[in-house]
């Protein structure tokens, strides 16, 4: 492939997928703003409890889905794929069983543990409830937009992905104001909005333009292993998400109350939608990345990541002058009450959180990269570093330290000591790969 083919490639398939992540992304985000609207401060504070689940069964779905559309990928690329595909059903039935028993019997429990109590609580149990019910869809449709966007139908994905998301915008509104169906159905749009998605992408099937199919086979527990370890760096990278939530919410519920887990409500949602535009990107190199790999081309290989990389800062900067200058307005959206405690922490917060885009942005793309040309050890350690390792930590010792001040500045500190472990990891690969070409 030639470079300017690699980037007309890397163009038509990295902006699909960055406009279906934000269509993906915005589940949640349209949940936030209707919840605010119509529930106000308690809403906004139970919802941001029970978020981070919702992380955990999006990266779960994620993990198989991009772990199976990689090994399908690069197997096509070498001559065959096997029963990649059933494998990952197989996978993604396990994971969506775990979900359902756990929101059948252990809902309350979790977000007890999480610091919710009286309204609240009753609030989030109710949310959390129905997306853990609603979760073998959510897998099932990450599943198969990976393998439909691997199987040569990027467009498809992402028509599925934004119809998906608007007709969760619209669901939103139409249950919880003139249906009255306060925070349950907002859980209900959002459980709804996979499933919508799901009958966009079966025009694959019904069109018969699928090369993967569901064959008659036994689990395969190495292949079973392979799609897992290539799926781990994206499921980290959502749990992360969670992970940060459920920390920060503990810490935050310490130092402000209900009111400042509201303001970080606004913060960590606004923050899903940018992690959702990298991982778009990261997505978008996946496939050409991952034939590259099978064929031995390294010269694309590296193209592709340039380009991701450029694309990513050019977001990034995007993001946070939006952020810097916008700060007020984009907080007031999420403030219905007009409460001037929530006003003042997001706004201050959001100036401190998002100094971290563009290591966040490179941490996302890197990992991809890692796990597209077959070098998952790398990504799994910055993935762990980013989702438990640093942050953790720092969000405590930053937070005794300096406050809230140090509870914003965890995010981006973390990212950035990442960001040096991952150009430290692409060196070494680089210097590899070099040394095999020198060798040919």
């Amino acid at each position: 492939m030639k470079i300017r083919g690699a980037l007309k490639e890397f163009s038509k398939y990295a902006s699909l997928n960055v406009m279906g992540m934000i269509g993906l992304s915005c589940y949640i985000l349209a949940d936030t703003f209707f919840v605010s609207k119509g529930l106000g401060a308690n809403g906004l504070a139970a919802l941001n409890l029970a978020i981070p689940i919702y992380s955990f069964i999006h990266g779960s779905g994620l993990m198989v889905g991009m772990g199976g559309g990689i090994k399908y990928s690069v197997l096509r690329s070498r001559g065959g794929s096997g029963t990649v595909f059933t494998n990952a059903i197989y996978l993604a039935a396990v994971l969506a069983a775990v979900f359902v028993l756990i929101g059948l019997f252990f809902t309350e429990g979790i977000l007890t543990l999480f610091g919710a109590e009286g309204t609240v609580l009753n609030m989030s149990v109710t949310y959390l409830r129905v997306l853990l019910l609603f979760a073998p869809a959510f897998i099932a449709n990450n599943l198969i937009l990976c393998f439909v966007r691997n199987d040569g139908a990027p467009q498809l994905s992402m028509a599925a992905m934004i119809t998906g998301s608007l007709s969760n915008v619209v669901l939103d509104w139409v249950f919880i104001f003139p249906c009255g169906m306060g925070i349950f159905g907002a859980a209900f749009a959002t459980g709804l909005a996979p499933i919508i998605s799901m009958a966009i992408l079966s025009v694959h099937f019904i069109k018969k333009r699928n090369g993967f199919r569901i064959v008659k086979t036994a689990p395969e527990p190495r292949l079973c292993v392979g799609i897992l370890s290539g799926g781990v760096p994206s499921l980290v990278t959502e749990v992360s998400s969670g992970i940060v939530i459920i920390v920060f919410n503990a810490i935050i519920m310490g130092l402000e109350g209900n009111i400042g887990v509201a303001a970080y409500g606004v913060i960590a949602n606004i923050s899903l939608v940018v992690i959702a535009v990298y991982t778009g990107i990261a997505q978008g190199i996946q496939p050409i990345l991952s034939r590259s790999c099978g064929e031995g081309n390294v010269g694309d290989m590296r193209a592709v990541l340039r380009y991701a990389l450029i694309a990513m800062l050019a977001v990034s900067a995007a993001v946070y002058s939006a952020v810097a200058f916008g700060a007020p307005g984009i907080a007031a959206v999420f403030n219905s009450e007009g409460d001037p405690a929530l006003q003042s922490i997001a706004e201050y917060g959001m100036r401190l959180y998002f100094t971290a885009c563009p290591f966040a942005g490179f941490n996302v793309v890197i990992s991809a990269y890692f796990t597209s040309t077959e070098a998952p050890l790398p990504a799994h350690i910055i993935s762990l570093l980013r989702g438990f390792i640093v942050i953790i930590p720092a969000a405590f010792l930053l937070a005794f330290a300096a406050g809230m001040t140090g509870v914003w500045l965890a995010f981006p500190v973390t990212e950035m000591i990442v960001c040096g472990a991952g150009a430290v990891f692409y060196s070494g690969i680089t210097r590899k790969h070099r040394s095999l070409n020198e060798r040919g």
